[in-house]
């Protein structure tokens, strides 16, 4: 990953109220300039070798990809899960100046 490069991040978690404590966690340490929370996701996946599915919310994180990291294991030392997903994405084109906003925001 380029040091200067965006990146969008998805996390799914257990819920709204854990999405919330992530989602400010993050902000708060100025590792994400924002975090959507989105509510009613369902996840299909294959757990300890069957097919499973869990009603979530997905966390999606925009930040430099410098700070991934440190993104990660904020994220992990919080979750509930014993393996989350996170998982980034590049930012590839966008607004000028949200990009310019999100690059000041993330320290």
């Amino acid at each position: 990953m380029n040091e200067t490069e965006r990146l969008v991040v998805f996390i799914t978690v257990s819920g709204e109220e854990e999405g919330r404590k992530i989602a400010r966690l993050l902000v708060g340490a100025r590792k994400a300039a924002c975090v959507n929370i989105l509510a009613g996701v369902e996840s299909v996946f294959w757990w300890e070798g069957e097919i499973d599915s869990e009603q979530e919310s997905l966390l999606v994180v925009k930040t430099r990809a410098a700070l991934f990291p440190e993104v990660v294991d904020l994220v992990k030392s919080a979750h509930s899960y014993e393996v989350p997903e996170i998982i980034a994405l590049p930012i590839v084109a966008g607004n000028k100046d949200y990009l310019e906003w999100l690059d000041r925001e993330c320290q």
